[in-house]
């Protein structure tokens, strides 16, 4: 599944409110996507790129780091069936498994919301 624009609104929503400059998580979570810098890391040692944490403060490049991550983690072949925007959403808050784990049921009902809210359905299929 393409990681849309839409979708990173979604993830932005939930995790800042749209704050590229938010700083959550003690400390630990940068950026409008609360990136860690391990998600970072991850990310750019498969995208072959030289970013770090405080990219995550740069909406672009934030952009290009979660869409790396999911291209890792979420594809059909890692995930064996097709991906959904559950699964994107769940591995952003839990990482490459997060899809699977119950932890993340919370996070996806808010991401349910803004989906919602903004009728999204049809813009995310």
């Amino acid at each position: 599944m393409e990681i849309t624009s839409y979708i990173l609104f979604i993830l932005m929503t939930v995790e800042s409110g749209g704050d590229i400059n938010a700083i959550g998580d003690d400390g630990k979570a940068f950026g409008a996507y609360q990136l860690h810098a391990a998600y970072v890391q991850d990310a750019a040692d498969y995208a072959n790129q030289h970013w770090n944490h405080y990219d995550a403060f740069h909406i672009t490049e934030a952009s290009q780091i979660t869409r790396a991550y999911m291209a890792r983690y979420a594809t059909e072949k890692r995930i064996g069936r097709p991906v959904t925007v559950e699964d994107i959403c769940r591995i952003h808050n839990g990482g490459p498994n997060g899809y699977k784990k119950s932890s993340t049921d919370a996070y996806w009902a808010k991401c349910k919301k803004v989906i919602e809210d903004n009728n999204l359905w049809e813009k995310i299929k």
